[in-house]
């Protein structure tokens, strides 16, 4: 069995939207591909596309347009998509309470525990508070930040 790499929002969405790291971002999934994503990513991609659209960073065709590509990525396997586990939420809180240190943000503890979950061992972020979290839960850590 290969190694599971879990991709975080954070450094997913450069896959879709060219930013710093981006094409970084496009090498390492071609050469480790296909990588690990959940349910909580597409929420968050959706939302990310949206708030863009809002800040007029993009148009509501470009919107759709990258939707509509991440979700045939997901259909073709280039993504492995998750469900949510059905103890999430518990999993989530315990992890607050163990990792007092480090400043996780909501979604940062449901990501973490979705990959403990599906027995990650490499997490792709492009966040910092999320690849310490990941590095203090025994996560080897790619970083695009």
């Amino acid at each position: 069995m290969s190694e599971i790499i879990y991709f975080d929002t954070s450094a997913l969405a450069k896959w879709y939207i060219n930013e710093s790291r981006s094409d970084d971002v496009e090498k390492y999934i071609q050469e480790h591909g296909p990588v690990a994503i959940s349910e909580l990513t597409v929420v968050e991609i959706r939302c990310l596309l949206a708030r863009r659209r809002r800040e007029r960073n993009i148009d509501s065709k470009m919107e759709a347009q990258v939707f509509a590509t991440f979700q045939e990525d997901i259909r073709q396997n280039f993504l492995i998509c998750h469900p949510l586990p059905e103890n999430l939420a518990t999993g989530a809180v315990n992890l607050l309470s163990i990792l007092t240190d480090i400043p996780l943000r909501t979604l940062d503890a449901l990501h973490l525990m979705i990959a403990r979950e599906i027995q990650t061992s490499v997490l792709a972020t492009a966040d910092k508070i999320m690849a310490a979290g990941g590095k203090a839960m025994g996560f080897s850590i790619v970083r695009f930040d």
